[in-house]
């Protein structure tokens, strides 16, 4: 496959979703120099209990825009509502489309397991889009030209550290985000009408404080990083010609792999088996 380019897409469920999960590693690529795509596949049209579903569109809209300019990525318009992220081909094609218009060598997006169907089918179209980069006999909408150089997918951390049965999820790595943080929190910060909302719907009693702890709860996990985000690597079938780890590449002192998740991953070296030794008769 071709060189990769520096560029970055975060592909997640909802306006806001980036900034909890993802931003931290966005920005500290984008501190390197790389290029950066913001995509959240909804509106977040059910995001609200004061306004109708139009005017939170429009409201959110506009939020996550300047969410993605605090960020320095650029932003790329929700493809669907609320509830509505459902793994079909339509959708499918749409992000896809989007994959192919950013080029990106990291995805960034959901994890396979999580609270909520819309984060998890957001991470399953991210996928599959992401496989499908290099297919010219896959059609997306709008029609793009596929691209051919690696791509490498990996998982943000679920919601509370834990899946959809309440079982812990362990981080496969760590990002030190502790410098971007501030910027992190801004990006969050423009996302004014969720602050009421989820604190009405999911008790969090500040939404801004919310995201401070959890950040600092991943830090203390790596056990090296006051602020960090956790995440997982998908295996490199079909996206890449060998397996490789461009955060780590592109992070360097700021990533680190956590080796009681890598440990199993690891397979042991093949033995060839020896043959066995046969007596020679006696002449």
């Amino acid at each position: 496959m071709a060189r990769s380019p520096h560029v970055a897409l975060a592909i997640a469920a909802h306006p806001d979703d980036i900034e909890f999960y993802m931003a931290g590693t966005l920005l500290e690529l984008g501190r390197r120099g790389w290029k950066l795509h913001y995509l959240n596949l909804s509106t977040g049209n059910c995001g609200s209990v004061a306004m109708g579903a139009v005017q939170t569109r429009r409201v959110r809209a506009l939020e996550a825009n300047a969410a993605a300019q605090t960020l320095g990525a650029r932003w790329h318009a929700p493809l669907c509502d609320d509830l509505e992220i459902l793994y079909t081909v339509p959708l499918l094609r749409r992000v896809a489309a989007v994959v192919r218009a950013a080029r990106p060598s990291i995805v960034l997006t959901h994890a396979p397991e999580d609270y909520m169907e819309d984060h998890m089918n957001t991470c399953r179209l991210a996928v599959t889009a992401a496989f499908a980069h290099g297919m010219p006999n896959f059609r997306t909408t709008p029609q793009r030209a596929p691209f051919h150089h690696d791509v490498t997918v990996y998982h943000a951390m679920p919601h509370s550290l834990r899946d959809g049965l309440r079982r812990p999820v362990t981080p496969g790595s760590f990002v030190n985000t502790t410098q971007s943080h501030a910027t992190k929190m801004a990006a969050l910060a423009c996302h004014k009408s969720q602050q009421g909302w989820l604190d009405a719907s999911q008790g969090m009693n500040s939404y801004l404080r919310a995201m401070d702890v959890w950040s600092r709860r991943m830090g203390k996990l790596s056990g090296r990083f006051a602020h960090a985000e956790g995440w997982h690597r998908h295996l490199h079938w079909g996206f890449s010609s060998t397996e490789m780890d461009p955060l780590a590449n592109a992070l360097q002192s700021d990533y680190l792999v956590n080796p009681r998740f890598h440990a199993p991953l690891v397979e042991p070296p093949h033995k060839t088996p020896h043959a066995k030794k046969t007596k020679r008769p006696r002449t």
